[in-house]
């Protein structure tokens, strides 16, 4: 099970990791809390690793250097490995990396076998999801939000590392990190079609509520207005188990159920420990998963 750190206050820097990913000796990983930064936004001590535009780049590239840290992500002069990011834009887009590129890649995924490196991918709500070979020693991060997740991009995370190191499906190990929960994930209407219209077990992925409203089954007439698109009838809910549905795609690019770990908190409920878009309107900042190889099983 993943489990959080507790050696350190809670103004210290507190990471989430993956029992099955630490059991690698080779791999570096861990998914960032709002605890333990720099940040004077976000209620102060802030974690943020995102240059929103209501942080400063000192504080977030201090957060940076204090995450590289505490993940001994430093070589041998201890000097920090390159942080590799992406302008994510909820694509399907996967970029191979071997050495820092000149210029910000766009797009949800990264990939690499190459040592020394931390991949990474920011999130305030859509799921970071990480994938380690244990026998090709290569490793893979991806941004899931429910367009990506619409878009397969797990699923094609998987083929990604087929593709670039031969990575065989039963030696993939997965990590679904932190990110809303189906509690909490009101959806409309169209994402469910869209959903329907891609994977036959949608109907597993979805539930809806209904809310009893006394003034609106009492007059009716008085709501019959136009709603906009994709918005379910008043008094009606749809949610959406983003967990779910990345992890089904997991299993359908050839894992298998025990390769498969999820972080089992939820932004929106946990606004003391996580960032969450949703819930804070936006007035949030960003975690982030990260993965790496240690070239001898060491940092």
């Amino acid at each position: 099970m993943p489990t959080l750190s507790r050696h350190t206050p809670d103004k210290k820097l507190r990471l989430l990791r993956a029992d099955a990913f630490s059991r690698i000796g080779w791999l570096i990983h861990g998914f960032t809390t709002r605890r333990g930064g720099a940040s004077d936004a976000y209620g102060g001590h802030a974690l943020n690793l995102g240059y929103t535009k209501h942080d400063t780049h000192a504080a977030v590239d201090a957060n940076r250097l204090r995450l590289l840290r505490a993940l001994r992500a430093v070589n041998a002069e201890g000097k920090p490995w390159p942080l590799l990011r992406l302008r994510q834009v909820h694509s399907d887009l996967i970029h191979r990396v071997d050495h820092p590129p000149e210029q910000l890649l766009t797009g949800d995924g990264l990939v690499t076998d190459t040592p020394h490196l931390l991949l990474a991918v920011q999130t305030a709500d859509c799921l970071p999801v990480l994938l380690a070979d244990r026998k090709r020693r290569a490793v893979g991060a991806f941004h899931a939000g429910w367009r990506g997740a619409l878009a397969r991009i797990v699923e094609k995370g998987v083929g990604a590392m087929r593709l670039h190191f031969g990575s065989a499906p039963e030696d993939l190990q997965a990590v679904i990190g932190p990110g809303i929960a189906a509690c909490c994930y009101a959806v409309g209407e169209e994402v469910r079609d869209r959903f329907h219209a891609q994977f036959a077990y949608a109907g597993d992925l979805f539930r809806e509520v209904t809310e009893s409203d006394p003034v609106r089954e009492k007059y009716p007439l008085l709501f019959m207005t136009a709603r906009a698109p994709g918005h379910s009838e008043a008094g009606r809910t749809i949610y959406l188990d983003l967990r779910e549905a990345n992890r089904r795609q997991l299993l359908a690019a050839g894992l298998g159920a025990s390769n498969i770990t999820a972080v089992n908190f939820c932004t929106a409920c946990r606004t003391d420990l996580f960032f969450s878009h949703r819930a804070e309107r936006g007035l949030t900042g960003r975690q982030m998963g990260v993965v790496g190889i240690s070239r001898d099983g060491k940092s």
